[in-house]
């Protein structure tokens, strides 16, 4: 892998066993590399594979065949306790359903990925504070999430994923459940944050506003991921 690139995805492929009847191909060859401080954006029609593929880059999931490399790391070939300190420290997640935990206020939630390595620091409190202020809420950090707009809430979940400066954020349809205008908001405060502390960034949308937004944009169809190219 070059020296630059920090992901590189190659011939993934994902089936799933069916009763009485051939494997479903839900992957099929699925290459992709990124570079740090890179972007793309993955759409297609429902049922495409998105969510799968974004779950193997994750390393939620693990492909049928092919490789992925992370950081000059092969993730998918740690043992689990190895597997979940690297997905921790090194891939940060955005869901369409902001997943916050509404017992915890918002820097609290903002926090949480950092309790793996037992209680938060003054620099990792820092940290947590600043992130809420890029995204507008450092006078909101003692709210609960239902006190919270949905845009908000959103924007709580990125600064979480941000908190500890992830070599890979994945967003999957992170303003699907938003109207455009808040959208068009979270669309912003994402691609900011990621350029702004140089991280790869893949986001799963049905949004061309959102897509356009990313330096790369791909479909997947059919289990086949195709560069998309301008014009």
């Amino acid at each position: 892998m070059d020296l630059m690139t920090q992901l590189l995805a190659q011939d993934l492929t994902k089936s799933y066993t069916v009763p009485n009847g051939p494997p479903l191909e839900v992957l099929s060859g699925v290459t992709l590399s990124l570079q740090a401080g890179e972007s793309a954006a993955i759409l297609g029609p429902s049922g495409s594979g998105k969510s799968t593929l974004l779950a193997i880059l994750g390393t939620l999931d693990r492909p049928t065949a092919g490789s992925l490399q992370l950081a000059d790391v092969q993730p998918l070939q740690l043992p689990e306790p190895q597997l979940a300190l690297f997905r921790s420290r090194h891939i940060g997640f955005v869901f369409q359903d902001h997943h916050l935990l509404p017992q915890c206020t918002v820097l609290e939630n903002v926090l949480i990925p950092l309790l793996a390595d037992g209680k938060p620091g003054k620099e990792d409190l820092q940290r947590a504070r600043l992130l809420l202020k890029r995204v507008g809420l450092d006078e909101r950090q003692d709210y609960r999430p239902s006190q919270l707009s949905g845009g908000q809430r959103q924007r709580v979940a990125i600064a979480r994923a941000m908190v500890r400066q992830p070599t890979l954020l994945l967003a999957d349809e992170p303003t699907g459940d938003l109207d455009r205008t808040t959208a068009e908001t979270i669309a912003q405060v994402l691609v900011e944050m990621q350029q702004a502390d140089d991280t790869m960034l893949i986001v799963v949308t049905h949004s061309l506003s959102l897509a356009n937004r990313l330096q790369q944009r791909y479909e997947l169809d059919q289990g086949k991921l195709q560069r998309m190219f301008d014009g």
